[in-house]
């Protein structure tokens, strides 16, 4: 009996210590950092360049759910909800704000702190933008990576006439709630009077909206049409391709998604390469390295996917000028 409450007492003893053991491990292990990640896009299979920001942190040797954890806000398309999900990161003492997914994303992480590090993805002039003093030297809390999404839109323009020249009445679509609609707008005007071109004007910024400015593009005879450079439209791509393709309008688009979707062709910049250098900034600044000091990257690789499945629905033919440059064929 004796030795029996002696084991008792010591399994009681060892309990105690292995129930004490744990909180005290844990306070000496340094925190893991968070990564918030905050962007325009949808959640799931809509964002699919996030795998490029993660292997770009890596790079560094920074794996997610290992040595970094992550928070993520998706705006679903609403830039009006990008503010408090800006500020609910920051809430939540993320060690880097990745704001993705177009330049509202970045706007609104920028007035949400003015101490947490942030990496953007935008595809506009961040200095224009006001969200740092130069790209050499940011000079405050933010860095990251710009592509010629929204200077190549006039561009888009300007193939189209070379793809469909018969076509002088051509359609424009346009997200108004987004704040580089109207500098991209004036670039179209200006391309749509050199081509000489009628441009129709149609704002989208739901679904609703976006099959109504298909009927109308109908109606007042647009014989070709293409979007500005507008996450809403991303998430939207399959809607934008099949009303596309039931109006039978030719159509280029500002990124390789809607070509591989089946749209008849995308111009644009590569995000991929986007993305992977935000995550390198990303995982650098866990290292200790300031935004300031980290010169804003600028990814200007183009790429032009042709999808000739989609133009022999049309009855089209590619020019071998286009077809020469064309970065990927579909077939």
């Amino acid at each position: 009996m004796a030795i029996e409450i002696g084991r008792r007492q010591f399994i009681s003893v060892l309990g105690g210590t292995a129930f004490a053991w744990p909180p005290l491990a844990r306070a000496q292990q340094p925190a893991m950092p968070v990564i918030g990640y905050l962007t325009s896009l949808s959640s799931g299979p809509a964002d699919i360049r996030r795998a490029a920001f993660w292997q770009g942190l890596r790079t560094t040797g920074y794996v997610e759910g290992q040595n970094v954890a992550s928070e993520y806000r998706w705006a679903e398309g609403h830039y009006d909800r990008l503010p408090a999900l800006a500020a609910d990161l920051v809430d939540h003492k993320v060690s880097v704000l990745a704001a993705v997914g177009g330049n509202p994303s970045a706007v609104a992480a920028k007035a949400a702190t003015t101490t947490v590090p942030i990496v953007f993805v935008i595809g506009g002039d961040p200095v224009k933008l006001g969200l740092v003093s130069s790209l050499n030297h940011p000079g405050g809390n933010l860095t990251g990576s710009s592509f010629l999404l929204n200077a190549l839109t006039a561009k888009r323009l300007e193939m189209l006439h070379e793809l469909v020249p018969a076509a002088k009445v051509v359609g424009y679509l346009v997200n108004p709630t987004n704040p580089s609609s109207q500098s991209e707008l004036t670039d179209v005007q200006a391309a749509a009077r050199a081509l000489r071109l009628q441009l129709i004007v149609l704002n989208a910024n739901d679904e609703r909206e976006i099959d109504a400015a298909f009927a109308n593009f109908s109606q007042q005879g647009i014989e070709a049409f293409f979007t500005g450079a507008d996450i809403f439209f991303f998430n939207r791509r399959e809607q934008i391709v099949a009303q596309a393709a039931h109006y039978a309008m030719p159509a280029v688009y500002h990124l390789r998604d809607f070509a591989a979707d089946g749209g008849l062709m995308s111009y644009g910049t590569s995000l991929d390469d986007a993305y992977l250098l935000a995550g390198v900034y990303a995982g650098r600044i866990l290292k200790g390295e300031k935004p300031a000091d980290l010169p804003v990257q600028q990814s200007v690789k183009v790429e032009l996917v042709i999808n000739l499945k989609t133009a022999k629905t049309l009855g089209l033919t590619f020019p071998l000028t286009l077809l020469g440059r064309a970065e990927e064929v579909i077939e």
